[in-house]
């Protein structure tokens, strides 16, 4: 069942409308940690919400959904949490770290990404189990571990990747520098490397669908900034960033 977020329209004019002025707003920052493969689409979110909000600053910390919660979870500051999965937001929200209830904002699906021009030839995910192909995930703690996971299962293949990384952009990093013949990303991710990579599709994919959680952190000490920059995630203006960059509606 899809989260519904309990800021209507009105009160995201509302919050938006009463965000602090001159010398005091100047000072006003909100940090928000969200998932490595949100950095394209929330850093120009972020953009836009500063232009509409005079003198509110977003402070930005990427990595991969798993590690975010443990930061969270030890105490680190921060206003908003974004994860790349139910499952990591869930940890936060049964630790009481949460402050109402997330809403869903967007969904992702896992692609095939090669190095440019493809050299091992990989046109399937029945290719990566093949031990002559390098492939690389994330950890099975991080979204797109899981979700590889999963599309293994659907596949019914066992992929022995080279190495497992932290977060997507780890992968996509190993896969653009050549380290690696394959590597299973976002099709985010393989839209906007552009022609560093080659994206191979396949139809497992549907069975690890990602959806995003997105909510305000219990610790705020901004809460209706940030509440105002969740629910400008989830509007309109945020939902086209996020369509832009290949995500899909929750």
């Amino acid at each position: 069942m899809k989260r519904i977020i309990a800021i209507a329209a009105a009160a995201l004019l509302t919050a938006c409308s009463s965000a602090p002025k001159g010398d005091e707003a100047a000072s006003t920052t909100i940090t928000v940690f969200a998932a490595a493969s949100l950095k394209g689409a929330f850093t120009e979110i972020g953009k836009q919400f500063e232009d509409a909000n005079d003198g509110v600053s977003i402070r930005f910390s990427f990595a991969g959904s798993s590690d975010l919660v443990a930061q969270i979870r030890q105490g680190a500051p921060a206003d908003v949490f974004a994860s790349a999965d139910t499952t990591n937001m869930d940890k936060a929200t049964a630790d009481n770290l949460v402050a109402g209830t997330p809403t869903d904002f967007a969904t992702n699906t896992l692609e095939i990404a090669t190095p440019a021009g493809n050299p091992a030839g990989v046109d399937s995910i029945d290719d990566l189990a093949d031990a002559d192909v390098k492939v690389v995930l994330c950890a099975a703690e991080v979204p797109c571990g899981s979700a590889a996971a999963r599309v293994e299962k659907a596949a019914g293949i066992v992929i022995l990747p080279v190495s497992e990384e932290q977060s997507v952009t780890d992968v996509l990093g190993k896969i653009i520098t050549g380290e690696a013949d394959a590597g299973l990303v976002y099709v985010t991710d393989v839209k906007s490397a552009g022609d560093k990579v080659h994206g191979v599709t396949f139809p497992e994919s549907a069975h690890a669908v990602n959806t995003y959680p997105i909510a305000t952190l219990a610790g705020s000490t901004n809460r209706d900034i940030a509440q105002a920059f969740v629910a400008f995630v989830a509007g309109p203006k945020g939902r086209a960033v996020l369509a832009a960059a290949g995500f899909a509606a929750p």
